[in-house]
């Protein structure tokens, strides 16, 4: 469940429900709110890129699906970076 436009992210509400991280290759397979999305990582982040099959496997979602974390190489990505997502009330915020 995402944030609604007149409130913050409380603790059960979630930004995306992260359901499945998965590589083959340079690809990310993602399964993000029900939805399946690839993701060439070289164009996303050059440590995943260069990672080891064992660093690119070890990450942490966020409790909140906003991001996911990769302790073993300093590298956190969001959610709505990857899957290209935008949230029309944060940017009325920010740009208001």
């Amino acid at each position: 469940m995402a944030r609604g436009c007149s409130g913050k992210l409380g603790e059960m509400d979630k930004a995306h429900d992260v359901e499945r991280v998965a590589f083959s290759g340079t690809t990310m397979m993602l399964r993000v709110d029900g939805k399946e999305y690839q993701i060439d990582i070289a164009k996303e982040s050059d440590r995943l890129a260069k990672a080891t099959r064992e660093q690119r496997e070890n990450f942490e979602i966020s409790p909140t699906g906003y991001g996911i974390h990769w302790p073993d190489l300093d590298e956190d990505l969001s959610i709505d970076g990857l899957i290209g997502a935008k949230h029309p009330c944060l940017l009325a915020k920010t740009t208001g």
